[in-house]
């Protein structure tokens, strides 16, 4: 697959089989318009290509809206590479983009650039300045410009009963295995592994600590969880904790500092300044303040039996 970093780079062709939408999570609602996007591309002899658009709409528009992703743009696009599509396209969005009518979006982006022989959405999707234009706009386009409309049904769509929407509260709720059946993958959280107080390694738990390069990732809530990642060619497992270090941080300004710490299992070797995919695989318990190094330690060997009967199951 192939990403392209705005629509004027885009310069194939070729004739394109397009989908248009933020597909935040790419979850299994998405699935149905991506598959039937795919499916219909190869059959045409088109390239599937999915349009999106960054930083996300609301994130422009209000201004206030402190809304968190499910994915970056990283994640998304090995995400909807692994569904084997084609193209992915991700276009700035700004006001003036916003602004836009739906017959300049139509002719000048969908057929002038992308070369569209068809395009398949969702049955509620709205486009153009202010949202105004529906799917009966888009097919007297196409009737005009000469590309087919397929409108994925409400009852496939519905169906699912999936949105970004839900997933988000599950994370920000903890409910790790609702969100990852809701994805249709594990939820995972991407970054690169900073030097910390080497506090883990004293307690002989030593962790990789993750800084999170998207500000607008959204981080499930505190606590600690069971994860897998994949470290060269081999895949390793352990446990994530995703707070404030109450026991050890005396700072108060610490206190409000969220860290995420990853301890490996079996594994010892330095990862200073990797770049790391961690994907979450299920939630043991809330982050607690102990009242000794001691107790949070014989804790954490608790956690890790947890972490091991979880992944043995």
């Amino acid at each position: 697959m192939k990403t392209v970093q705005g629509i004027t780079k885009y310069d194939e062709k070729h004739s394109t089989a397009v989908t248009i939408g933020t597909f935040d999570g790419v979850h299994i609602g998405h699935r149905t318009i991506l598959e039937r996007l795919i499916t219909e591309a190869k059959q045409l002899g088109v390239k599937s290509t999915v349009l999106t658009f960054f930083p996300h709409p609301r994130m422009v528009l209000q201004k206030d809206s402190e809304i968190k992703l499910l994915n970056t743009i990283e994640e998304k696009s090995g995400i909807l590479e692994d569904l084997g599509l084609d193209y992915l396209v991700v276009h700035p969005f700004t006001k003036d983009f916003s602004r836009l009518s739906a017959t300049e979006f139509v002719r000048d982006i969908l057929v002038n650039q992308l070369r569209t022989k068809k395009i398949i959405i969702g049955y509620d999707h709205r486009f153009g300045r202010n949202r105004t234009a529906n799917i009966d706009d888009l097919k007297a386009f196409g009737n005009t410009l000469d590309f087919e409309v397929e409108e994925i049904p409400a009852q496939e769509i519905d169906a699912v009963s999936v949105s970004s929407t839900k997933i988000r509260k599950a994370l920000h709720e903890g409910r790790i295995v609702t969100a990852n059946k809701f994805l249709g993958y594990s939820y995972m959280l991407t970054g690169t592994i900073k030097t910390g107080k080497g506090l883990g390694r004293k307690l002989n738990f030593p962790t990789a600590n993750l800084h999170i390069d998207a500000p607008y990732k959204l981080i499930p809530k505190n606590g600690v969880y069971v994860v897998r990642s994949v470290i060269g060619n081999k895949t390793v497992h352990g446990m994530m904790n995703i707070g404030n270090n109450p026991t050890v941080e005396e700072d108060s300004k610490n206190r409000v500092q969220q860290h995420i710490e990853v301890h490996f299992f079996d594994f010892n070797e330095d990862l200073y300044g990797a770049k790391l995919q961690i994907d979450i695989l299920a939630r043991i318990r809330d982050e607690h303040k102990f009242d000794s190094v001691e107790a949070l330690k014989k804790q954490l060997e608790k956690d890790r039996q947890t972490s091991l009967q979880i992944l043995e199951a």
